[in-house]
């Protein structure tokens, strides 16, 4: 021992550490790895249920609806598939049902959609000014939305049924003829609208009202002091305000037109009657999916249509953000 360490003080090799003056590095190199750790890995750790449930409920669906899609299988034996490609979307290309299903699609959610956000924006802006019980109006906005899809279209069914329907009996008040809602292409559609607007203009308002709080109240000051009367204040300082609020609102409606199965569904006396009216006069892309699948029980069929709702919100996304580009490099 006193050798070696007479070497190394005469310039031979340095003295080798004992095990006991060498082991306290082992505890602070692993402390560091553990905050590296943390640090690194924390947000994963915390956003990683959400894409274990996204992964297991719903992008794992969606491919296996697209290798359904691909195959011809009967919803009695799904086991058994049939590999026919893309013969599915061909015939539904081909199809007739498809082409007014659509077209029933866009027309109940422009008819419906419109409306409800003109309403919401209105109804957020006079909940937006101070008022007595301004708490209880906008509780009392979101019952609808509180309310079952059932509960409301099973109501609404009896208040546009032709023959003892409150509608019906306003409309013969005034010597107007009963119309045959259930029946008639357009007054079908505008009752199933009605319900949908009667559902999700509260929930909208209260969104509009959220975003219209976040406005700076010296934006207002301003434009009072130049003279802006109330009107011209909402329209060139509230709208402007909320615009990335009004867009988040249009593009869940229409995520939500495209996909409206309950109110038409229950508004065409449920499972058991006709869906989408006789002549398929309201006929939507979700009831088309139901009858394909549970109806006629293909389920290749049904999962075509289901990819074709898809790909119809990924072409509504794909043209929101090519005019959003467009006006920011006019602007």
């Amino acid at each position: 021992m006193a050798t070696s360490t007479t070497k190394a003080l005469a310039g031979g090799e340095p003295p080798r550490p004992s095990p006991r003056s060498g082991g306290g590095d082992t505890p602070r190199r692993r402390g560091a790895l553990w905050h590296r750790l943390d640090i690194k890995g924390a947000p994963y750790a915390f956003v990683a249920p959400f894409f274990i449930i996204f992964a297991a409920f719903s992008f794992y669906p969606l491919i296996y609806t697209s290798w359904i899609s691909l195959h011809d299988v009967e919803l009695a034996t799904l086991d058994v598939m049939e590999w026919v490609a893309f013969d599915n979307y061909v015939e539904l290309w081909g199809d007739s049902r498809f082409w007014n299903a659509l077209q029933n699609t866009i027309t109940i959610g422009v008819i419906s959609t419109v409306p409800q956000l003109m309403m919401a924006l209105g109804m957020a802006h006079l909940l937006n000014y101070r008022m007595r019980a301004s708490l209880f109006f906008r509780v009392a906005s979101l019952v609808p939305y509180a309310t079952s899809v059932a509960a409301a279209a099973l109501v609404f069914t009896m208040i546009f049924e032709r023959d003892f329907g409150m509608i019906n009996w306003a409309l013969g008040s005034v010597g107007i003829d009963p119309v045959n809602w259930e029946s008639d292409k357009w007054p079908a559609q505008i009752a199933i609208s009605t319900i949908v607007i009667w559902r999700w203009t509260g929930y909208n308002a209260l969104l509009y009202l959220a975003a219209m709080q976040a406005i700076p109240a010296d934006r207002y000051e301003a434009a009072s002091l130049d003279g802006a009367s109330r009107w011209q204040q909402f329209i060139h300082v509230t709208v402007p305000g909320i615009r990335s609020t009004i867009v988040f609102t249009i593009v869940l409606s229409t995520i939500g037109a495209t996909q409206l199965f309950g109110e038409p569904l229950i508004f065409g006396q449920g499972p058991n009657g006709v869906t989408g009216g006789a002549d398929n006069q309201y006929q939507t892309l979700g009831l088309l999916l139901y009858e394909e699948g549970w109806k006629n029980y293909q389920m290749g069929r049904s999962a075509t249509v289901a990819w074709a709702m898809f790909m119809l919100l990924v072409l509504v996304f794909v043209v929101q953000r090519v005019v959003k580009r467009l006006r920011s490099r006019t602007s």
